[in-house]
Order: C-alpha cells, then sequence, then structure tokens
C-alpha cells in the first residue's frame, strides 16, 4: 500500500460514509417524505409548546419550566440528525468530514445526557409539589430551577467533552463506512483499528452510572409520590397527581428504554439494523412524541392553546 494511502487513513484525514437504512427500503423516497413531515411536526409541536409555555403566566412554574427546556432540547436533538438524513438522499451523497461527525457526535452526545438529567430533575419537582406542597414555592423557587437546569447541561455537556475528542484520535485504517444515518460513538468506534477494549469499557461504566444516577432519583421519587398519593383523601387530588405523573413516566420509559438498549445490553444484541430501528425511536420520534404527551393530557397547556388561538376555553 503507498504510505501515503496508508498514512491518510490512519491519521482520520478522510471522510466517512453514513450508509443508512433509506437503501433497505423498498421505497426511500416515501420514507423520505415521511420522516419530513414528522420532522416538522416535531419542530413545531415543541415550539408551540415554548410559546404556550411562556406566553400564558398560568405556566410560569417549575413543572412548565422543566418542559420547555425539554422541548427545546427535542428540537435541537432531531436537528442534529434528520436535516443531514435527509439532505444525503436528496442529493445521493453520504459523506460526513470528520470534524462535522465530531461536531454531530458531541451535540448527540451533549442533548442526550442532558435529557437524562433532566428527566430526573422533572420527577424531583414532582416529588416536591405532591408530598411537599406547602414548601414547594420554597424547595423550587426559581434559582434552584435554573441551577438544576445549569447542572443537567453542564453533566451533558461533560459527556460529550469527553467521549468526541477520545473517539476522533483513534486511527481508522479499513473501511470508514459507519452502519448508521449519523454518527453515532458506538457505530464510529466499531471502524477503528486499534484496541477500544478500555474506551469501550470506560463508556459502559460511564453511561451505566448517567443512567444509574436519574434512574436512582426517578424511582425514588416515584415511589415516594406512590405513598403519598395513596394516602390522598380527595380522590380529585389522586387523579389530577397520577395523570401528571403518568405523563412523565411515559416519557423517562421511551427515552430510558432506548438508551438501555444501545449501551447496556451485550455486543451480541446489536445489529446495525435493530441500533438505527432503535435511532430512529429516541432521535425522531420520541421529538414528536413529547409535545403531544405533555399537552393532550394537560389541561392547562389545551386551555393555553384555545387562549392563544382566541378560542372560549369553556367551548
Amino acid at each position: 500500500m503507498n504510505i501515503v494511502t496508508w498514512m491518510n487513513n490512519y491519521t482520520g484525514q478522510l471522510d466517512f460514509t453514513l450508509v443508512g437504512f433509506f437503501n433497505q427500503i423498498k421505497h426511500p423516497a416515501l420514507l423520505a417524505v415521511v420522516i419530513f413531515v414528522v420532522f416538522l411536526v416535531a419542530l413545531s409541536g415543541n415550539a408551540l409548546l415554548i410559546l404556550l409555555i411562556h406566553s400564558d403566566t398560568r405556566l410560569h412554574t417549575p413543572m412548565y419550566f422543566f418542559i420547555s427546556q425539554l422541548s427545546l432540547m427535542d428540537m435541537m436533538y432531531i436537528s442534529v440528525t434528520v436535516p443531514k438524513m435527509l439532505m444525503d438522499q436528496v442529493l445521493g451523497s453520504h459523506k460526513i468530514s470528520a470534524a462535522a461527525c465530531g461536531m454531530q457526535m458531541f451535540l448527540y452526545l451533549t442533548l442526550g445526557g442532558s435529557e437524562f438529567f433532566l428527566l430526573a430533575a422533572m420527577s424531583y419537582d414532582r416529588y416536591v409539589a405532591i408530598c411537599h406542597p406547602l414548601r414547594y414555592p420554597v424547595l423550587m423557587n426559581r434559582r434552584v430551577c435554573l441551577l438544576l437546569m445549569s447542572v443537567c447541561w453542564f453533566l451533558g455537556s461533560l459527556d460529550g467533552f469527553i467521549f468526541t475528542p477520545v473517539i476522533l484520535t483513534f486511527p481508522f485504517c479499513g473501511s470508514r463506512e459507519i452502519h448508521h444515518f449519523f454518527c453515532e460513538a458506538p457505530a464510529v468506534i466499531k471502524l477503528s483499528c486499534s484496541d477500544t477494549w478500555l474506551y469501550e469499557t470506560l463508556m459502559y461504566i460511564c453511561c451505566v452510572l448517567m443512567l444509574l444516577i436519574p434512574v436512582t432519583v426517578i424511582s425514588s421519587s416515584y415511589s415516594f409520590i406512590l405513598l403519598t398519593v395513596h394516602r390522598m383523601n380527595s380522590a380529585e387530588g389522586r387523579k389530577k397527581a397520577l395523570a401528571t405523573c403518568s405523563s412523565h413516566m411515559t416519557v423517562v420509559i421511551l427515552f430510558y428504554g432506548a438508551a438501555v438498549y444501545n449501551y447496556m445490553f451485550p455486543a451480541s444484541f446489536h445489529t446495525p439494523g435493530k441500533d438505527m430501528v432503535v435511532s430512529v425511536f429516541y432521535t425522531i420520534l420520541t421529538p414528536l412524541l413529547n409535545p403531544l404527551i405533555y399537552s393532550l393530557r394537560n389541561k392547562n397547556v389545551t386551555e393555553a392553546l384555545k387562549k392563544l388561538l382566541g378560542v372560549n376555553p369553556s367551548f
């Protein structure tokens, strides 16, 4: 092999190729249209939810503040992967530079990590609201909410800053075809021709901790919530508390379920096809479903929407 070619391959100066899943579908153009529509609906739904929360004073509470941040993350999350995927399909070019791949990976890891901790912060907010209602305005004041949100963003960005540079320093002296529709860390690591066992082990431990800590907070919060709800004398109060918490638990199960499969299941469970399906679920479908989950089952949000549209709330 020519030494120049070998050095280029080894030092990672060439572009990667995103194989994607359109070539495995009988009607790729139809699928691209469907994904484009889903992308627009997800962006519109989350943007509308943010607008409603910021425009209606009744929604200026910690719970809705966190929901608006979740919507912001979802808008950014779906925008990191889908536009590039659709442009590749339209233009017929599936190349992505190492720099663009690194940026996509960093944003994806940062947003995913931040959302893990945000869902934990949201469960803590519900715990305080239901179990300590009289102390809620003090325990969840504006300063505390901003602090929790800052911690979520910081821990998420720490995830991106730790893993992305290390992955891009690995030598890629073989195939540069990423069997995915975006630069997901595990898919990129598979292309390296060096021993990545230590890095993958550390990444696994870190992902376990990033999942375990929020899951512990969420499970503890909801255990106390269920005990408190069980002791409530008011049937209406129990119904309202369970309705609020069930929306959040639905989002938690959707997001964490996909993350557990991707980062905690052994390699024997993984195939490129399965990994892409699961990734579609939490990078495209979850941002679409979140605004629906939090709006359709929420009386305050639906009333704020009617007010924005000029519809009589009692209609």
